[in-house]
Formats: structure tokens, C-alpha cells, sequence
């Protein structure tokens, strides 16, 4: 699953530089960088949630 969204927002990424979404807050090609940011912080906290999960 983490895989699956963390390739979601990757790609999501890359149509951010090809064409800018006009989301609230990315609104220019420059601000791919933090669409990037949240695959690194929803894999870190999804391994972080299964490693605790698995010692249950």
C-alpha cells in the first residue's frame, strides 16, 4: 500500500513540473518540491506505523 501511494504522489509530482496543477499552494512548476516532501513524510511515518504494528 505504501508503495502504491507513495508512486500516486510521485506521480502527481511530475505533472506539477509538466504542467502546474493550480491546487492552493501549487500554483508555479517550482513547487513540485512539495508534493516530494509529503511522499518522504507519509513513507516515514507508514514505516514507522507497520514496524510498530508488527512488534504487536
Amino acid at each position: 500500500m505504501t508503495k502504491i501511494l507513495a508512486v500516486l504522489l510521485i506521480l502527481v509530482a511530475a505533472i506539477q513540473v509538466i504542467k502546474p496543477l493550480g491546487w492552493p499552494g501549487l500554483e508555479k512548476r517550482s513547487d513540485a518540491w512539495k508534493l516530494v516532501a509529503g511522499v518522504v513524510v507519509v513513507t516515514v511515518i507508514s514505516v514507522i506505523l507497520s514496524a510498530l504494528f508488527q512488534v504487536l
